[in-house]
């Protein structure tokens, strides 16, 4: 089948869509089901025998050290309770480096003398499992001929049963380290900066009277983006099959000029989808809370509740998957990639970040007078002065090929790390710096001028989209994460340098009392220290506007742009030794992740090189050719008739034709050319050479699909991509 008629019979088939049909009991309620395939501590409670239930909660709850004798017992009820639930295989569930999911599935069942099977699942199994480390991202920590890694149970994720139409799995939370005890995966660092922030935010509590203390956990809640595209449109696309965006695309008649998209009815075959992927996230424990269509047509998103940070980074992966999955049954795919159509907006992950307990509740709660609210303005005053300290660090947990797009095109947010406090807290530290805190403003309310409808309390102060760090109300939100990535490469951050400024106030704080100073004024002088020296993070204004990046400068911000402006901030000698303190990297570790890092910059790029001089030579130009052959036989035929033919047309195709083919020439040769075996230099070399190559060809090629006669332009359009669903 020749290229345009994919294209023409995937419309058709876009067209005759039907929904699948309901494969579940209609009259189930949601409370039914949260929930009824997670391993979780209502099931544990009636399984475990009391000491058992006791010891694994205190090593939940309270961070308390796991009992290696509590194993056996739990790995007997949690197998039996996995074949209640049609599991026959389980899987060591682990994330490594490339930001996927992993996992090694066996089975429950083994072979005995009588020729029958026995269900065996034991304690050390539990605890431990070994997949092959130098198959994975390992950044120089495994050589090739040296394979051995270990999985080790997370005993504060819960394990779920994870369903299939051929059968059922136990998938079991676990980290991935070397056998040196070396990180291989992201959620072995999380749990090391949560263990470090917690210590050093209960030592600031104990100072405000708290005693006996829960352990203190960070908290996320991640709003993720996502696009949707008819299934029969993407099997059409070789970049959206291989590279998760499109490489080329003219831009649409109508994009998202009129706003009409955003928070409007969402479209019947969505919602279906919606609704399906919740049930399933329901059934998994994960607490899906809001849905609503986003800002660019085709795109949605999806918001969960807090959780404590490793078991969200968990619930984002399974997230993940699980719409993969479900898209495919309605008929579509779902595309996570941060900027899959130019020109429109892309998506991001927005990582809602807290601290606190089930006792204390958030930490980042104001309270209705924060100016009184000494404990508050001391863990608000520790973010600020974190982030001043270390954006670049901020920047480069979030630093990939697909985020550049996002953060390096001036989208939400920029790439300069500022945070953004509202009218109300900054006025707070404004009076902290000039030495006289009296008052907090307060809530207003809004009068509408309609009768028949209520006043409406109004916030002290509003929202900013274009902070990259912005406090939210009782939380803070950093909107720089790609829809791509994982939650846990940002957590990671952000807990190690919370750990760092609180370690910092409990010393001030701890020297100030010692030196006979009276508490409250030894914590006035700390906030008044902290907003002097590193006030200049807060910026209140527009993030997008030609003049903050001038102004970051003034103050001393970093602005890096690209991934490769980002990644040496983790191997910079402040970066590994503040990590290496807190014990949740080695610099062997650092090392590993710029080295991923670029690894994984070059590989986005190369792809996608290839894939651009693979379909512009053998989709796009063909294409063209064909129509501008077409001209030119119409223009022979009229003349011979002894008609005059114009040949405006023809001249007007030709010359994007031979920008096309010096464009791919151009492409070739770079990606042939020499750039050495060191990564910098290579990942230098995309970012330098094969992007503006690939640029290059995709403008050609966008302005030949504006030209081409529509029955032969070969791929779907972003006119149907984006609206056809």
């Amino acid at each position: 089948m020749s290229g345009n008629s994919v294209r023409l019979q995937a419309i058709t088939d876009v067209e005759a869509y039907v929904p699948p049909a309901v494969s579940f009991d209609v009259n189930e309620t949601p409370g039914e089901i949260y929930g009824e395939n997670v391993f979780n501590k209502e099931v544990m409670l009636k399984r475990l025998p009391k000491s058992v239930y006791k010891s694994v909660m205190s090593t939940i709850e309270h961070g308390a050290t796991l009992d290696p004798l509590v194993a056996d017992a739990v790995a007997s009820a949690m197998k039996d309770w996995a074949l209640e639930k049609g599991a026959t295989h389980y899987a060591h569930v682990f994330y490594p480096l490339t930001g996927l999911t992993a996992e090694k599935h066996d089975s429950f069942f083994e072979p005995v003398s009588d020729g029958s099977a026995l269900a065996e699942f034991a304690g050390k199994t539990l605890v431990q499992g070994e997949p092959d480390a130098s198959s994975f991202p390992n950044g120089g920590l495994r050589n090739t001929f040296e394979a051995r890694g270990y999985t080790g149970w997370d005993v504060t994720s819960p394990a779920y049963v994870l369903e299939n139409p051929n059968g059922n799995t136990l998938c079991i939370p676990t980290v991935f380290v070397s056998m040196t005890g070396e990180a291989l995966d992201h959620r072995t660092p999380l749990l090391r900066s949560q263990k470090a922030m917690g210590e050093q935010a209960e030592r600031i509590l104990k100072m405000f009277g708290h005693e006996n203390l829960n352990h203190v956990v960070s908290f996320c809640g991640p709003e993720q983006e996502y696009f949707l595209v008819d299934r029969h449109f993407f099997l059409a696309r070789p970049d959206l099959l291989n590279a998760g965006r499109t490489l080329f695309g003219a831009k649409p008649p109508k994009g998202q000029e009129f706003d009409d998209h955003y928070f409007g009815a969402i479209p019947e075959r969505v919602l279906g989808f919606m609704m399906d992927t919740e049930r399933e996230l329901f059934k998994l424990g994960i607490p899906a809370k809001t849905r609503h269509n986003e800002v660019a047509p085709g795109q949605f998103e999806i918001a969960p509740m807090f959780e404590r940070g490793n078991i969200a980074a968990d619930h984002q992966q399974l997230l993940m998957t699980t719409f993969k999955t479900i898209a495919k049954k309605h008929g579509m795919e779902c595309l996570f990639h941060e900027k899959p159509f130019q020109g429109v907006n892309g998506s991001g992950k927005h990582v809602n970040f807290s601290l606190g307990n089930n006792e204390l509740g958030s930490l980042f709660v104001p309270g209705d007078n924060p100016h009184d609210n000494a404990q508050f303005l001391v863990f608000c005053a520790a973010v600020i002065r974190a982030v001043h300290l270390y954006g670049g660090l901020l920047r480069a947990s979030v630093a990939s090929a697909s985020n550049d797009h996002r953060l390096g095109a001036n989208e939400a947010p920029p790439a300069i790390i500022s945070i953004f406090l509202g009218d109300q807290l900054a006025d707070i530290f404004d009076q902290i710096a000039k030495g006289s805190l009296k008052t907090s403003k307060g809530r207003g309310t809004m009068k509408i001028g309609v009768d028949t409808l209520p006043v409406l309390p109004t916030d002290p102060g509003d929202r900013n989209r274009t902070s990259p760090f912005a406090f939210t109300g009782n939380r803070f939100e950093f909107r720089a994460p790609g829809s791509l990535q994982t939650v846990a490469a940002p957590m990671v951050t952000i807990n190690t340098i919370m750990a760092d400024s609180l370690d910092y106030c409990a010393n001030e704080l701890d020297a100030a009392v010692a030196k006979g100073t009276d508490f409250d004024e030894a914590v006035q002088a700390l906030l008044t220290q902290i907003i002097t020296e590193h006030g200049d993070v807060v910026f209140n204004g527009d993030g997008y506007s030609a003049e903050w990046p001038i102004e970051a400068k003034k103050r001393g911000l970093l602005n890096l742009k690209t991934t490769l402006d980002a990644l040496p901030e983790l191997i910079s000698e402040p970066a590994m030794a503040l990590f290496e303190k807190y014990k949740v990297f080695n610099r062997r570790e650092m090392h590993s992740r710029y080295e991923i890092g670029l690894e994984q910059y070059i590989l986005t790029i190369g792809v996608e090189a290839r894939l651009t001089l693979e379909m512009g030579a053998t989709v796009v130009l063909p294409a063209a050719v064909r129509y501008q052959t077409e001209l030119a036989a119409n223009v022979a035929a009229l003349g011979a008739a002894g008609v005059e033919a114009d040949k405006g047309s023809l001249t007007e195709v030709s010359g994007p034709i031979a920008d096309l083919k010096k464009a791919l020439a151009t492409l070739k040769d770079a990606l042939a050319a020499d750039t050495g075996h060191e990564a910098l230099g290579e990942a230098e070399h995309a970012r330098d050479s094969l992007l503006p190559a690939m640029s290059a060809v995709r403008a050609a090629a966008d302005v030949l699909e504006e030209i081409v006669a529509d029955d032969l332009w070969p791929l779907p359009t972003y006119q149907e991509m984006l609206y056809m669903l």
